[in-house]
């Protein structure tokens, strides 16, 4: 039906005929002379109709915005003067011959070049939302950095293997989505929070590398960066180091930014491990564009008057101190805004001092509620430390280690961006290594995996699973990349009675292991072999490539906040009879019946 995309067209076609298809995304009546941009995938093409083909003209003039139309005509140089640079298609017009209105359109609910529409009207309305150029950008933006890992991953001897969509439940950490089984009343399978398990089976049935780009579920609490289904970059290999595995990953993600951005990423990525990135950054996935850095300060601050720092300093709390240049000149609103900020981490609040003077550590250079109870000992310690110059600010953070590194961490970023702290990169990946193999849950009193139950211990470290797990770190690894965490993965356990002893590490008793991972401990017990991965979130990598503000901005038909689908109007009731073949009946429902009846 077409010849040419619009936004394929260019000078070197001037003279030729060419037919186009597409919707009329604005219509122009110059004194006689009607101009349509027709628009596709590709872009804007500007279409001239004269009226000296009146039957074309006719037609042209019941045009309207979003009409499906068909343009065959002539391309040739525009005007002198009336060059766009800003379209593809600039430097040419298509003189228009024939037009037919394939299908008319009633008025669509906003402009396509309005960008102030709040995101429930685009959600509601995301077919039209999806035909704005920039959400065609991010999509074919998404289309190119897959197809990128598919190339790299399928030159690298990588297959392409699906695991199931239905699977078994193995409740840990996120919740699951459930789906009832029809012909198994009261039984339900899972959608896969990952294929975790399917992959590692895979190795032991000798496929040795395995990828997929598959979709991943989990009911949870959303943000900006969070959708209830997701897709990830899915790899695993086998007979490979830690090193190594991270050495082709590296070089992976080199290639797709600089097949579907153009963009250079440095070799090689710089590493650090994740007690250096918590101590310096207050994250495990920190943006090193932001130059601002937390110090340790705790052992400075364990004998002063002001018991906000001696008392985390002296019952394994942290204290960590965050310098800002020049940042005396911060007004107490915005300090004021700064502690507020900090408040949604924790934090109970943000103390600082105003460094006035850096030679006299004491209430003469400096200036804050707190110095008073600081002795000169300490004062002089904290602005060695930190380097603090006259005429720069310090926060400090004093609490639980969790709640400082939370509250001073993001501050960190915020004030980096906010007040400019910035090294002037672009782009500035991170691998973080070395992660703790457990995290310790106060509110269960008990020891969880910090990534999952199925990585593996450092060597050596094996013997910390029993006499002391908070010693025990793993074969874990992340990419960072400005302050995203954009893949995990580990080495994996690749012995049956190693895997038992880490489920036992974590309160996880035989009986229980063999319900929910005993496929799993079966398998391994037949020869598997030495194996890792990891697991790239695409829609986190394309938010980042297009500089959208939120996942929602790269996904075709995304949820809400509240885990809702505008567009479909779902989660919505199902009828009766559904329930009825599923052997399931609400609760709510139910509940409300026996008020009624006692009423």
């Amino acid at each position: 039906m077409r010849t040419h995309y619009c936004g394929q067209l260019n000078s070197g076609l001037n003279g030729q005929e060419v037919t186009l298809c597409g919707w009329a995304h604005r219509r122009r009546d110059h004194g006689g002379v009607i101009f349509i941009d027709l628009r596709d995938r590709e872009g804007l093409a500007q279409v001239v109709c004269d009226p000296d083909r009146a039957d074309m003209f006719k037609v042209a003039e019941s045009v309207r915005n979003e009409f499906v139309l068909k343009i065959t005509g002539k391309v040739r140089p525009r005007p002198e003067g009336t060059v766009n640079p800003n379209m593809a298609s600039g430097e040419i017009e298509i003189l228009c011959h024939e037009i037919e209105v394939l299908n008319a359109a009633v008025t669509p609910p906003f402009q396509l070049d309005d960008d102030n529409l709040s995101e429930n009207v685009r959600l509601t309305n995301r077919v039209i939302d999806l035909r704005r150029p920039q959400m065609q950008k991010n999509m074919m933006l998404r289309y190119k950095t897959a197809m990128a890992f598919r190339r790299f991953l399928d030159g690298q001897g990588f297959i392409d293997i699906e695991t199931p969509m239905l699977t078994k439940s193995t409740p840990e950490g996120a919740r699951d989505y459930l789906v009832p089984s029809r012909v198994h009343p009261g039984q339900f399978f899972a959608l896969p929070q990952s294929p975790q398990l399917f992959k590692q089976m895979l190795m032991v049935a000798g496929f040795d590398r395995y990828y997929q780009i598959t979709k991943c579920f989990r009911d949870e609490d959303l943000r900006a960066d969070r959708q209830p289904e997701f897709t990830q970059v899915d790899i695993e290999t086998s007979f490979l180091s830690e090193d190594q595995i991270t050495a082709i990953m590296e070089e992976m993600v080199r290639y797709v930014f600089k097949e579907a951005l153009a963009v250079e990423l440095p070799a090689p990525f710089p590493r650090m491990t994740y007690a250096e990135a918590m101590n310096r950054f207050g994250s495990d996935k920190p943006d090193l564009r932001v130059t601002l850095e937390l110090t340790e300060v705790t052992d400075l601050v364990a004998d002063v008057a002001f018991k906000v720092f001696s008392g985390p300093a002296t019952s394994g709390g942290r204290v960590a101190a965050l310098r800002v240049p020049g940042g005396a000149s911060l007004t107490r609103g915005e300090i004021d805004e700064y502690t507020k900020f900090v408040g949604i981490y924790g934090a109970k609040g943000l103390a600082y001092i105003k460094v006035n003077d850096a030679s006299q550590p004491n209430e003469t250079g400096l200036q804050s509620p707190i110095v008073k109870n600081l002795h000169e000992a300490a004062l002089k310690g904290i602005l060695e430390r930190t380097g603090a110059q006259s005429g720069d600010l310090i926060f400090f953070g004093a609490d639980k280690t969790k709640v400082v590194n939370d509250a001073l961490g993001a501050l960190r970023v915020k004030l980096g961006h906010e007040k400019g702290y910035l090294n002037g990169k672009a782009w500035e990946p991170l691998w973080v290594v070395d992660f703790p193999m457990f995290e310790y849950d106060e509110d269960d009193k008990r020891w969880t995996a910090c990534h999952h139950p199925f990585t593996s211990p450092k060597d050596g470290h094996e013997e910390f699973l029993f006499t002391d797990p908070g010693k025990c770190l793993a074969k874990a690894y992340d990419l960072a990349l400005n302050g995203w965490e954009i893949g995990g993965g580990s080495v994996r356990i690749h012995k049956a009675d190693v895997q038992a002893k880490v489920f036992e590490a974590l309160n996880i008793g035989a009986e229980e292991q063999q319900i929910k991972f005993g496929f799993l401990l079966d398998a391994l017990k037949y020869g598997a072999p030495p194996h890792g991965g990891l697991a790239f979130g695409l829609d986190r990598i394309v938010t980042m490539m297009a500089g959208a503000e939120s996942i929602r901005d790269v996904i075709a038909f995304p949820k809400t906040q509240r885990a809702q689908c505008l567009l479909t109007d779902a989660p919505s009731d199902v009828d009766e009879k559904q329930l009825k073949e599923l052997h399931i009946r609400l609760r709510q429902k139910v509940e409300a019946q026996v008020e009624v009846s006692k009423g």
